[in-house]
């Protein structure tokens, strides 16, 4: 790790930490602003940081991986019993390895063509999408509770749980960027629109991921307001390296701490004051991260993004701190629910 230099935050492989021990709803503002300027700052320079010491416990992060790898255990046909519904409109349940091709590629209207050709090389990944129960544009599709007794309870609870991390980071985010109103982002998020996704990446020959014939997720930005990323010791997370444009840097596994990444709302919304950057999932960093002899297989990798957007009503238009003279206005408004539909427009096929 790096030492804490001007103020700003330490560094573990190049991407910052930010310490988030003393913020409670009693620290003082000053010892807030602090933190959020930390945060921001690392947000604008890199657009990806370390959180500790947050709100969510090490027992509740490892009972999270312990159900993730009981979920992608079960048989494929169990997890096909709560499959992702067609096309790209709505964002739950299972999605086998194949399904969804990642990518920043999007249109307003169908294109097949541009579809297909993504596709031509698959996203070797699986996952489940879980949402807010109270959500009706979004439904939950969970497994018949006897296939995994106990899964639908501890992953809702898991869900309003890492809701209280983001909370905590969006008004950090406001005080940061210098809003009067501390809860100025939660006006505009309730919790029920965000996106839990468990990932699992099964072991795949390192030959085929080496020579393009298989990812398992391409370079791309993602679309919200912030993501939250807990990922187990496996490795394979790199994003743009802020200094050397075309090439990326490990974000190395660390014990409990959420990696925190800006979307593209929030970019667009600050004006660019805070950095989307892009991230992809490729091979384990170290050798010793294979099996199978010459055939090297890639240990299997599991994380847990937690995607946080707001309502989809909402009208989006440029934070007033983030505008002056120097800084003139770059976007016009756009309505949420409209941006996601056309930014997952190539996600799923129809």
């Amino acid at each position: 790790m790096g030492s804490l230099t001007n103020g700003h935050a330490i560094e573990h492989g190049g991407i910052p930490i930010v310490d988030f021990a003393d913020w409670t709803d009693t620290t003082p503002l000053g010892q807030k602003q602090k933190i959020a300027s930390q945060l921001v700052h690392a947000c604008q320079t890199v657009g990806f940081v370390y959180i500790i010491n947050h709100r969510l416990p090490h027992e509740k992060i490892q009972e999270a991986f312990t159900w993730s790898k009981k979920l992608f255990d079960l048989k494929q046909e169990d997890k096909l019993l709560a499959p992702h519904p067609p096309g790209h409109a709505v964002h739950r349940g299972y999605s086998w390895p194949g399904l969804e091709k990642v990518s920043n590629s999007m249109v307003n209207e169908d294109d097949s063509d541009l579809a297909t050709r993504l596709r031509q090389v698959s996203d070797m990944k699986e996952s489940y999408e879980i949402g807010s129960d109270h959500y009706p544009d979004q439904p939950n599709v969970w497994l018949p509770e006897h296939i995994l007794p106990g899964y639908r309870k501890f992953m809702t609870g898991f869900y309003w749980d890492s809701w209280e991390n983001g909370k905590m980071i969006l008004k950090a985010l406001a005080i940061g960027l210098g809003l009067d109103d501390a809860d100025y982002f939660l006006r505009f998020h309730t919790g029920h629109e965000n996106q839990l996704r468990l990932l699992h990446y099964p072991p795949v020959p390192a030959a085929n991921i080496e020579d393009g014939s298989m990812t398992r997720m391409d370079a791309h930005s993602d679309w919200g307001s912030i993501t939250m990323l807990f990922q187990d010791e496996c490795g394979g997370l790199q994003i743009a390296d802020p200094n050397k444009p075309g090439h990326f840097i490990d974000a190395k596994p660390l014990q409990d701490a959420i990696i925190l990444n800006i979307g593209d709302l929030l970019q667009r919304w600050s004006n660019d004051t805070l950095k989307s950057s892009l991230h992809r999932v490729t091979l384990p960093p170290l050798q010793d991260r294979f099996s199978g002899g010459d055939e090297r297989l890639t240990r299997a990798r599991y994380s847990i993004p937690y995607f946080v957007g707001p309502v989809g009503t909402s009208v989006i238009e440029t934070i007033p701190t983030c505008v002056d003279e120097r800084r003139p206005r770059k976007y016009g408004p756009v309505n949420w629910d409209e941006y996601r539909l056309m930014r997952g427009s190539m996600q799923y096929r129809n």
